[in-house]
């Protein structure tokens, strides 16, 4: 019976951090940044999602993965270094109105506490969609974040809708 309850803690545990994202993001690569005998390496781990609100806009992040014990496990405690970049990749096209703010994607970074969020705004006048990430944590908040714009251009023949018209004021 313990061995049980402990197997669905390990897989609760190695699960978690991918758990309550939106959209699973495609994990593009790791890379190694310390090397760990006998267990997982630290890495940074490079992601792309697609907005799943705007077609024809694709964000590619990157978050620190801890190797060790704890990372091995799945209950290291994550650093909040993010690192995000956004592009238009083919037409864009709005599928709802959203308002400033609004959360893109999320996933956990540790079994309870810390969070990472992409979050989506417009900027009216440049016509621009505006992406933040961010890592917050129950206790300390949030200081590291990064941001990437997408200006709403013309794709072939296609103009581009204004951001501002998709905007729920």
């Amino acid at each position: 019976m313990l061995r049980k309850i402990m197997g669905a803690v390990l897989a609760m545990a190695v699960t978690a951090p991918m758990a309550f994202a939106a959209d699973s993001p495609e994990l593009i690569f790791k890379k190694s940044t310390v090397w760990k005998f006998l267990t997982p390496d630290h890495k940074l781990a490079t992601y792309a999602i697609d907005d799943p609100l705007v077609d024809g806009v694709a964000c590619h992040f990157t978050v620190p993965e801890k190797g060790g014990i704890s990372g091995m496990f799945g209950v290291a405690e994550e650093t909040s270094d993010v690192s995000l970049a956004c592009r238009q990749v083919g037409p864009i096209k709005f599928k709802e109105k959203f308002e400033q703010g609004d959360e893109m994607f999320r996933t956990r970074r540790s079994l309870v506490f810390k969070k990472t969020r992409i979050v989506r705004g417009c900027d009216e006048k440049r016509n621009t969609l505006v992406y933040l990430i961010y890592s917050d944590k129950l206790i300390e908040g949030s200081p590291k974040n990064s941001t990437s714009t997408v200006p709403v251009m013309p794709w072939g023949t296609q103009e581009g809708p204004r951001c501002g018209d998709w905007l729920d004021k």
